[in-house]
């Protein structure tokens, strides 16, 4: 999608939150994704460097979950959810982030069951993940735990949360505080700013009819930080919930 010579990329955007971009005046141009395919996502990559020299916006919107009373094996859903919503985003920020272009903006779609989920880890796993220091390989071997935890039925006794949605998203979170510090750390001058956020509740696929927001106005908050000023310093490695801050 090019808009006034703006790249912005936004995965996952064939449905639910993503598929709002025509409604904002943008002109989408369909590009094949599977985040769970490197392949795929150095394709895309090598388009884009190609096609535009670079990228203005990133939007790691795709995730996947399963429902509530999906029968599923709890160690099943880690795994298959783990694969997508964290190393499927890890992959394409790893391939992606080295084209942003000075003054670029990342937003990583997480959510507020980060938040519930850190909230029920144990108290060292939550210091871990809050910590401002902890480096992506750390995060890597966390959520590598967590799903091998899983598959041998202790990740409640090695202080994980019954939430393995919950869980994958405080990934997506701590890995955009790390990148941001990475990308503060390294480059500065070009001003990129790198968020996640969560859309809220919005009626998809995979939260039901009973959720309370569209889709329209669950893209809010990303929308905000996608466009946030050219001029804007902040915020930067921040989790947002409607445009706000969140305390992590």
């Amino acid at each position: 999608m090019s808009s006034c010579s703006r790249v912005a990329l936004v995965t996952g955007a064939n449905k639910g939150i993503g598929f709002q971009l025509q409604a904002e005046g943008l002109s989408p141009r369909f590009q094949q994704l599977d985040i769970q395919d490197l392949q795929s996502i150095r394709a895309l990559r090598d388009f884009l460097r190609n096609e535009y020299g670079g990228l203005d916006v990133l939007v790691n919107n795709a995730a996947i979950g399963f429902t509530v009373n999906d029968p599923t094996p709890f160690h099943i859903k880690a795994e298959v959810t783990m694969k997508t919503n964290f190393f499927g985003t890890r992959d394409v920020c790893t391939e992606l982030l080295p084209l942003m272009k000075p003054q670029g903006r990342v937003v990583n779609v997480s959510s507020m069951e980060s938040l519930r989920a850190l909230k029920n880890c144990s108290p060292e796993l939550q210091q871990k993940f809050r910590s401002d220091t902890i480096s992506e390989e750390e995060l890597v071997g966390l959520m590598n735990k967590f799903v091998e935890d899983a598959r041998n039925g202790v990740h409640q006794r090695e202080g994980w949360p019954n939430r393995t949605y919950g869980v994958t998203k405080i990934g997506v979170t701590v890995l955009s505080r790390i990148h941001a510090r990475n990308l503060s750390a390294h480059r500065r001058g070009d001003k990129i700013l790198l968020n996640a956020c969560c859309p809220g509740w919005v009626r998809t696929d995979l939260t039901g009819p009973q959720a309370p927001k569209s889709p329209e106005e669950g893209a809010e908050t990303p929308v905000f930080l996608a466009l946030l000023p050219s001029d804007a310093e902040g915020p930067h490695g921040q989790f947002l919930f409607e445009k706000k801050v969140e305390q992590w």
